[in-house]
């Protein structure tokens, strides 16, 4: 059974979600959340295994409570829920270590197929979209001082990882999908997988997004 989380300030959008997801045998709601502050506190009490989290909130918004959340150390993932499916705020979301995003008008098979993969620990943002995303908004924010003072394979967040596992990240950032990775570089779907799984494991990021994302904080990837 998946439990989640819904944190968003309209009561009857809250309504809605809660009617979908309660409408399948495999989901349960354990809380709402009109606020971020609200949000953090019940993920803290409740431990879900996702939150469907709105970004604009009084108080204290969606993406300070993602951050918070993220912070604490806890297992659940941050589905965000946005009105565009690439402005700055999806991109702040997914920096703030969201495991993906949702526009607000997506079917309803969309937002529970999305539930359900952030909970099987996958990101709900497809890599090529992540890229774009990346790529459009990279520019506003100044330059990490690691991704620009030290060359990316002497980074210590990437110390770790072997040669392979240096190119997989790095085409893992320019978008290429576990299948895309094994036909190029010649090697078993499968191998792919255990090297991925060893990148998030040696890296400490939570999901194919943040991996998407250190590679492009190290330097690994430019903007296009």
């Amino acid at each position: 059974m998946t439990t989640v989380l819904i944190a968003d300030d309209q009561p009857m959008q809250r309504f809605g979600f809660r009617m979908l997801l309660e409408s399948q045998d495999d989901m349960t709601v354990v809380g709402e959340a009109a606020n971020g502050t609200e949000a953090v506190r019940q993920v803290a009490d409740h431990h879900p295994d996702v939150v469907l989290m709105d970004i604009r909130m009084p108080g204290l918004d969606g993406i300070e409570a993602t951050r918070r959340i993220i912070a604490a150390g806890a297992r659940t993932r941050v589905l965000i829920i946005t009105t565009f499916d690439l402005d700055e705020y999806a991109y702040d979301g997914l920096r703030a270590g969201a495991s993906g995003f949702l526009v607000k008008d997506a079917q309803p098979e969309e937002l529970l197929a999305g539930v359900r993969a952030v909970a099987a620990g996958d990101a709900v943002v497809a890599p090529s979209l992540t890229r774009r995303l990346l790529d459009t908004y990279i520019h506003h924010l100044p330059a990490s001082p690691a991704s620009t003072a030290v060359p990316p394979r002497q980074d210590p967040r990437l110390s770790g990882l072997t040669e392979r596992e240096h190119e997989i990240l790095t085409v893992i950032g320019q978008g290429w999908t576990n299948t895309e990775i094994a036909e190029r570089l010649h090697l078993a779907e499968s191998t792919v997988k255990t090297h991925v799984g060893r990148i998030l494991a040696k890296t400490g990021a939570r999901d194919r997004v943040q991996a998407v994302i250190l590679a492009y904080d190290t330097g690994l990837v430019k903007p296009a």
